[in-house]
């Protein structure tokens, strides 16, 4: 008998030391909190898109100089974020890294054909803008497109997202759970 207690308290001191049981009054993100995140945003292919670490924009070759780079602070649940993204960060704790991975539905939605409208060319010219592919156009409703594709005759502008129908990959670490200190 002496010889399973000694087994059993072996046991518990190496779940300890090794840190399967963790401590309860770790906090970890609620709902309604304000949360600073570090993040980098990928592509399935594992393309950047989009990141609050300066470092990793300009090896991406998507720095912008007129940007902050620094955590993003939000609350989560207000809805300022991507569903999935709001999803994503609840139960984290300070200083936890995690990959999250968001559908489309959870994103930017689903790719949308009806979210394409091809105009005559002259309607475009009309107005003083010259179409050009990739060129942004807003139109009276304020929704902004990319011109996708231009003739001789028409212009296709799509509505939809850029990022709409792709899955999108964050690596997130979160740096604070309190109110903003900015």
């Amino acid at each position: 008998m002496r010889k399973i207690e000694t087994l059993f308290l072996m046991l518990v001191g190496v779940v300890l030391v090794c840190g399967c049981i963790t401590d309860s009054t770790v906090e970890v993100v609620e709902e309604g909190d304000y949360v600073r995140v570090d993040y980098i945003g990928k592509l399935e292919d594992g393309t950047v898109f989009d990141t609050s670490i300066k470092d990793i924009a300009i090896e991406a070759g998507i720095y912008n100089q007129k940007r902050d780079y620094q955590p993003l602070g939000f609350t989560v649940g207000a809805g300022e974020m991507i569903k999935g993204f709001d999803k994503g960060v609840v139960g984290m704790a300070v200083e936890e890294d995690k990959t999250l991975t968001i559908p489309p539905e959870e994103a930017y939605g689903t790719y949308r054909e009806d979210m394409l409208t091809t105009r005559p060319i002259e309607e475009l010219t009309n107005a003083g803008i010259t179409p050009v592919v990739r060129a942004k156009i807003r139109n009276n409703r304020g929704q902004v497109g990319t011109i996708t594709n231009v003739t001789d005759t028409e212009v296709v502008i799509d509505f939809n997202h850029e990022l709409a129908g792709k899955t999108l990959i964050f690596d997130v670490k979160l740096v604070s759970i309190g109110r903003d200190d900015t």
